[in-house]
């Protein structure tokens, strides 16, 4: 018996010790509300910061990627101009022997030397290459270089009457001015200057 009254005085005690136990949780959850929502903050504050951060290194990254692209281009570019420079004479060549030989005796060798060059011309082509043949032009110190000038009252002043040599463009790229001749009016103060062949 005096064990079951013990038990029972047990079970009446405990339910307010448990009150009293949950009553400076509450309490406390009450003050710990305001740091929390301040952690919260902190952490979202951190979080924003750092994708910002992210942003600005894909953009960098893509800026720098793009950059890398144009440059591989232009020396790609630069690459091919200096292959097509080498080639430009051979193209003078195929003409002036194509040029040279127009008799008879010559067609078939003359009609294999046409294909050649036009093959080569067509490939040179399809890499960016354009030829410049200016004749009834104005003159242009940037594309051509005037080689000498005739005074005459029959083509408006500063046309090219004759071209001496085709010139050479690369995707905007001056290769090689035409050399060209020019007309000027008598008495004409227009004088057209060689050009400065662009690099």
């Amino acid at each position: 018996m005096p064990n079951r009254k013990r038990n029972d005085a047990l079970e009446s005690a405990a339910p307010p010790e448990i009150v009293a136990e949950d009553a400076p949780e509450a309490a406390t959850s009450g003050a710990e509300a305001p740091q929390v929502s301040d952690k919260l903050a902190t952490v979202l504050a951190d979080f924003e910061e750092l994708r910002q951060t992210l942003v600005r290194r894909q953009a960098d990254f893509e800026n720098y990627r793009k950059r890398i692209e144009r440059e591989r281009a232009e020396d790609s570019r630069r690459a091919i101009a200096r292959v097509i420079e080498g080639l430009i004479p051979v193209l003078d060549g195929f003409e002036h022997a194509l040029a040279a030989h127009k008799e008879a005796a010559y067609e078939e060798y003359r009609k294999g030397f046409e294909l050649i060059y036009r093959q080569l011309l067509e490939n040179l082509k399809r890499l960016g290459l354009e030829r410049h043949d200016p004749a009834g032009e104005k003159f242009n110190p940037h594309l051509h270089q005037a080689m000498d000038r005739v005074e005459s009252a029959d083509y408006e002043d500063g046309t090219i009457i004759a071209v001496y040599q085709p010139g050479y463009v690369f995707h905007g790229r001056v290769l090689r001015p035409a050399m060209v001749r020019v007309a000027v009016h008598p008495g004409g103060h227009g004088e057209p200057r060689e050009s400065k062949l662009a690099n």
